[in-house]
């Protein structure tokens, strides 16, 4: 299995009053103080996350960053809140703890889960894997998505988490907004996309509960076992479009193998990988979905570029502001390029 994820001490601009946050825990999470050690997850551009090791136990602190943000970014009470209303389906989820939305404990809003013991990889070839967990951890992927998009989202009170109908209209709207508020450098494909996009949504309208960011770098394996043992990142859920969240699943078969991007598998030999390839992935979701042929998937994958270039441009605009959740936010700038390229490309029929 793949190594669990690396921590780091704490990055300057993201430490807090230990003792504080030790005082509070004492209150609300049993088992967590006296607090042993305190590191920084390495991996993650949105929400600081933290390694908390108590006396018997780990924990995970999961917080808003310092400085300016973004509007309805960095929503760490909405990651808990999804948490919490999953507990208890077949969707595997951390076991959360307490939500702390008082600043003046640690600067900003937090909460508390469980640690899952598992590896972490962003690589979607997991190099780490045999040949044939590679398969088995795919398939699995697909099958937790499906499982997510059948809960019932009013059985479990989540019928004010977003809003239903329309999602598609109301991502890119908010996602052209976001990257109009962080825009540096001039992206000619993204300048496409936001003309293209409004008037190509497919007539076709469901609701489902969508994760926003499903890809491996948010799920743990299990560590015994080649299987998803849980999701995490839960910052962009809501009540949304299932093939928004399987499209975005499915961005790195287009994204080359070693692009200055998110890591992708375009050009790999899948066969000797024991992958899918996207067709055979998407097809493994829509049959534990009970879904049949998915019409304007050219859509879903420009979308899904579309929406991922914004969110790299406000990884990197956070960078140059000083207050990105990780040291390379500055590559970002890069990513959010060649993933629009992508994006225009499907949109364009050339991808």
């Amino acid at each position: 299995m793949s190594p669990r994820p690396p921590t780091t001490p704490v990055r300057a601009p993201h430490r807090f009053d230990q003792a504080a946050l030790e005082r509070h825990l004492a209150r609300h999470v049993p088992g967590a103080v006296p607090i042993r050690a305190v590191s920084q997850f390495a991996a993650g551009q949105s929400n600081p996350t933290y390694l908390i090791e108590g006396p018997e136990r780990r924990f995970v602190l999961r917080k808003k960053p310092p400085g300016t943000l973004l509007p309805s970014a960095h929503l760490v009470e909405r990651e808990y809140r999804i948490q919490a209303a999953l507990a208890g389906t077949d969707v595997p989820v951390p076991q959360v703890h307490h939500l702390c939305e008082d600043t003046s404990i640690i600067g900003t809003a937090f909460y508390v889960m469980d640690h899952v013991e598992g590896a972490v990889d962003q690589d979607p070839a997991w190099p780490a894997l045999g040949r044939a967990d590679r398969g088995a951890v795919y398939r699995s992927m697909a099958d937790v998505l499906a499982r997510l998009h059948r809960v019932d989202w009013q059985a479990r009170g989540l019928a004010d988490f977003g809003r239903e109908g329309n999602y598609i209209a109301r991502q890119i709207r908010r996602w052209s907004g976001q990257y109009d508020a962080s825009r540096t450098d001039e992206i000619p494909e993204m300048d496409s996309l936001l003309a293209w996009l409004p008037d190509h949504i497919p007539d076709d309208d469901e609701t489902a509960i969508v994760h926003g960011d499903y890809r491996p770098g948010n799920l743990i394996v299990h560590a015994h076992e080649p299987r998803v043992a849980a999701v995490l990142d839960w910052e962009l859920s809501t009540l949304g479009h299932p093939l928004s969240d399987l499209a975005h699943n499915c961005l790195a078969f287009s994204i080359p193998r070693g692009a200055s991007a998110l890591p992708g598998l375009g050009g790999a030999d899948f066969e000797a990988l024991g992958l899918p390839g996207e067709e055979a992935h998407r097809d493994a979701y829509c049959e534990r979905a009970g879904r049949g042929e998915i019409a304007e998937w050219r859509f879903y994958m420009a979308f899904a570029f579309f929406r991922m270039a914004a969110i790299c441009q406000g990884v990197y605009a956070r960078g140059l502001q000083g207050n990105a959740s990780a040291p390379n936010a500055h590559e970002y700038g890069d990513r959010a390029r060649v993933l629009a390229e992508l994006g225009w490309k499907k949109a364009a029929g050339r991808g």
